[in-house]
């Protein structure tokens, strides 16, 4: 645990992280293109499910692994199975409404869980 502050994550947190972020970046985009009057649809890419894979493999020190196995069978694995998702699911477009709901609510989720690992 390098880069750790403070206590270790969940391994379900570390899990739902890198997707959380995801959405609510496309979230993000969805809703600027809305009050941007774009015509464009946010589209899922392999540039986003990248950054997702990184976020996972640079939270990865600092969560509080159950065994040595479970880490051996998480920690690498679930970064690369983003990354190939990344690249299957690459410029697959969202609907506007259902990316920029999705997004607020993963940025909601995202600030209750920062809002209850920082008061306890």
């Amino acid at each position: 645990m390098l880069f750790t502050i403070g206590r270790p994550l969940s391994v379900s947190a570390w899990l739902a992280a890198p997707l959380l972020f995801a959405v609510s970046v496309l979230g993000l985009t969805a809703i600027g293109g809305a009050l941007l009057s774009a015509s464009w649809q946010a589209t899922l890419s392999s540039a986003l499910w990248g950054a997702a894979a990184a976020v996972t493999a640079a939270l990865a020190g600092g969560v509080a692994w159950r065994s040595p196995t479970q880490r051996a069978a998480l920690a690498i694995p679930y970064p690369v199975t983003l990354l190939l998702a990344g690249l299957a699911l690459d410029d697959v477009r969202v609907p506007t409404r259902w990316a920029g709901t999705l997004g607020v609510l993963a940025i909601a989720a995202l600030l209750i869980f920062y809002q209850r690992r920082r008061t306890t």
